[in-house]
């Protein structure tokens, strides 16, 4: 078998591996919570033949295995069960939760991965002068303050002091896309500042570390301007860990949210996942965690899978 298309199984078989080792754990993780599922819907005044009835009827009478892999079985067919609290189906409400929070994950990429980019190949054109300093200084800077505590920031600057956003990031289908990106620019905002960070040092690093090769000197020695060599030759072949480290951030923009989600009311799925938590609505928190493990699991395996296809040592093996 070609050297690519082996790696490309691999990869693909940890990837699953791993989604399937994710199910355990966020099944076993809520099967362990302290409390009792029936008493705690039909409240501490229900007689114990309710709460007989109840458990028999949400069958948590049967062993965790059995329930597991009903559980599991549902999922692979997309049958993520029935929320406890409202009786709605969860696929059906997690859809539009999970549309919202990838719309705004797809609008804080579309800023931050060029723009990290960007500012990655202006801190290697000039390394230890006074761009690289600030840019990274400010990157660190913005890495370093908790979410909430950003969010907060930003909320009272641009939506109390100077009233430019709303501080209520709320979204309808009827809306146009001009009012959605509105409502969403501060949430946006805040995500661009957490992840920005990291994806530009990562790039510097990257290109740093390709700026010392054989090809490099021979551009310089052609003449070309250092922006130019920086951008068309060192980048391209830097590409493999910046790819790494843009789907990373990718993963997080997507399972990250839960806490600028909340802290904006914007109804995404880390809104509707704390939602479901503080009612104890424990289909509804497995079905959101199996769902974030899925899209993280994959964000990382698409990653593996480009920076394979990306490597010329794998393409053109000798």
């Amino acid at each position: 078998m070609h050297p690519v298309l082996r790696l490309l199984a691999q990869r693909i078989a940890l990837g699953l591996v791993l989604l399937f080792a994710a199910s355990i754990l966020i099944f076993s993780g809520t099967e362990i919570l302290p409390g009792d599922v029936a008493q705690s819907i039909l409240g501490q005044g229900a007689t114990p033949v309710a709460l007989a009835n109840l458990r028999e009827e949400l069958g948590l009478n049967e062993p965790a295995i059995s329930r597991y892999f009903a559980w599991l079985g549902g999922a692979l067919q997309g049958d993520l069960g029935t929320a406890l609290t409202n009786g709605q189906d969860i696929a059906t409400s997690m859809g539009q939760r999970l549309g919202n929070t990838l719309f705004l994950a797809f609008w804080a990429a579309i800023v931050s991965v060029p723009l990290a980019i960007l500012l990655g190949l202006i801190a290697v054109r000039y390394q230890g002068r006074w761009p690289d300093k600030v840019v990274s200084g400010a990157t660190l800077a913005t890495v370093s303050v908790p979410e909430f505590l950003l969010g907060y920031i930003v909320m009272f600057i641009l939506a109390v002091q100077w009233r430019v956003f709303p501080s209520v990031s709320t979204i309808y289908d009827s809306m146009s896309l001009g009012e959605k990106l509105q409502a969403i620019a501060l949430p946006v905002i805040v995500l661009v500042l957490v992840v920005l960070g990291h994806m530009m040092r990562m790039t510097r690093a990257a290109i740093l570390n390709v700026m010392q090769s054989a090809y490099i000197e021979t551009a310089e020695l052609k003449g070309l301007r250092p922006f130019l060599i920086i951008a068309r030759h060192a980048f391209p072949n830097a590409i493999s860990p910046v790819v790494n480290v843009v789907m990373l951030n990718l993963a997080y923009l997507v399972v990250g949210v839960v806490v600028v989600e909340v802290v904006f009311v914007y109804p995404g799925m880390g809104q509707y996942l704390v939602d479901h938590v503080s009612k104890r609505d424990v289909p509804v928190v497995q079905a959101c965690g199996l769902v974030f493990a899925a899209v993280y699991i994959g964000l990382n395996m698409l990653a593996d899978v480009i920076s394979i296809l990306a490597n010329p040592r794998l393409r053109h093996p000798k």
